[in-house]
């Protein structure tokens, strides 16, 4: 029955969401991608609002419900009969009467299963479709890496021949997909192919005067100087670099682009630095995890020459038959990042815990905890001055519980850390 009403609900709002668009006729950016895709969602966002009036999705409004709701301009009704009949409102206002509404709609699209994404360019017109890169994210339901490109890929496939395909020059692939739409293509990353490309980049040394990082920003032969503040990954550059790469798309002044980027901030949860216990800092990178994104993050600790490197990992979920094996690797990955102290959350990385003892790690700087309760109630006992800390699992894992115990400041929890909703923390932790 339960499935029933969600399904009804889901085509309810999925004959909302093509009433709206045929209304109002906003330009639709489409964003997907195994890893990043939300970063650069607020990349695209952030340059194309510098002209146009855009809006984009809010926390996880990603989905089936999450996307209709986004066009509409309205938040879930919950369980609430009356919040649903303010969606409806909503909707009634934006279709009957509202001469106003964003000239474009930045999208990110979100699939977990087979035929997510077909349903959701059912009703979806894009017309800039942007795909950042293919990984196992989401393998348990795909079985493989193919399948998942190809769910996503269907995003660049069924573009119009007017539209534009911006794809990841870094990822092989994404890239593929350039020979299979009929859109014009535009790529961009650090790889030297890309139509537009970050070049000499550099990061600040030092965790207590760091400075985000700089590069040259090089398209159609020419070179423009870009800072970007408050980075320190440099995944995050390529998310910066999309929003280029669709703004460019908009015909938007490339110096005008270069100094909107500066704003530009991770969301809650991803590679955000902050402040913490006995000052240490904390680079917080619990909204999900990866094979591809937990080696993207442990390569970030390099950047990084003073203070202890530590590491509070908690399991990778949803990898399938591959989960054994990438939970192995995460050993090697930790060794070659330079980690002082690693602290392993979860049944599945006990075999990396057991990989960096066998490897001569130190026992006493190598722990591995069962829930991140556990985790991090002794991480505050193991923490020193100077510390840079990286806290990252998947979404199951509930790792910010870990990062929270480590802030300097626990009162902003709420305002720094992901999952903070009433709603999230009622759920409680289960082991995976």
């Amino acid at each position: 029955m339960k499935a029933k009403k969600l399904q009804a609900l889901e085509m309810m709002l999925r004959f909302m969401a093509i009433a709206v668009i045929k209304r109002h006729r906003p330009v639709i950016v489409g964003v997907t991608g195994s890893v990043g895709k939300s970063s650069a969602k607020e990349a695209i966002a952030l340059v194309l609002g510098s002209k146009f009036q855009v809006r984009k999705n809010e926390e996880n409004y990603n989905n089936e419900v999450g996307i209709p709701l986004t066009i509409i301009g309205a938040k879930s009704g919950k369980h609430s009969f009356v919040g649903w009949l303010r969606v409806l409102m909503k909707w009634i206002d934006v279709v009957f009467f509202s001469a106003t509404y964003p000239e474009i709609l930045v999208l990110e699209l979100g699939i977990d299963r087979p035929g997510d994404m077909k349903y959701l360019l059912s009703f979806v017109p894009v017309r800039v479709g942007v795909m950042t890169n293919v990984s196992s994210s989401h393998l348990e339901f795909f079985q493989t890496v193919g399948a998942i490109a190809r769910e996503k890929g269907l995003l660049i496939k069924h573009l119009p021949e007017s539209g534009t395909a911006v794809l990841c020059a870094d990822d092989e692939r994404t890239l593929r997909f350039a020979s299979k739409t009929k859109a014009k293509v535009i790529t961009f990353g650090l790889n030297e192919s890309a139509s537009i490309r970050a070049d000499h980049i550099a990061f600040s040394g030092d965790a207590d005067r760091f400075d985000g990082c700089h590069f040259k920003l090089s398209f159609d032969g020419k070179t423009i100087p870009v800072h970007l503040p408050h980075v320190i990954a440099e995944h995050h550059i390529q998310a910066v670099l999309s929003g280029i790469a669709v703004g460019r798309v908009f015909k938007l002044n490339p110096i005008a682009m270069a100094a909107a980027v500066q704003a530009f901030r991770s969301l809650p949860g991803r590679m955000q630095m902050l402040e913490g216990y006995k000052q240490s800092w904390i680079i917080d990178d619990t909204y999900n995890a990866s094979p591809v994104s937990l080696l993207a993050a442990l390569k970030t600790l390099r950047v990084f020459s003073q203070g202890r490197r530590v590491v509070a990992l908690g399991d990778m979920l949803e990898l399938g038959d591959e989960s054994e094996g990438a939970h192995t690797k995460v050993a090697g990955w930790v060794m070659e990042a330079g980690v002082d102290v690693a602290v392993l959350v979860g049944k599945r990385m006990l075999a990396a815990h057991e990989v960096l003892i066998r490897n001569g790690f130190s026992k006493e700087n190598c722990l591995w905890f069962v829930s991140p309760m556990e985790a991090a109630a002794v991480m505050r006992h193991h923490i020193e001055t100077g510390d840079v800390v990286l806290v990252k699992g998947s979404q199951g894992m509930r790792m910010e519980k870990v990062t929270e115990s480590l802030l300097e400041h626990s009162e902003k929890a709420t305002q720094l850390l992901c999952r903070q909703s009433d709603d999230w923390k009622r759920i409680p932790f289960t082991i995976k």
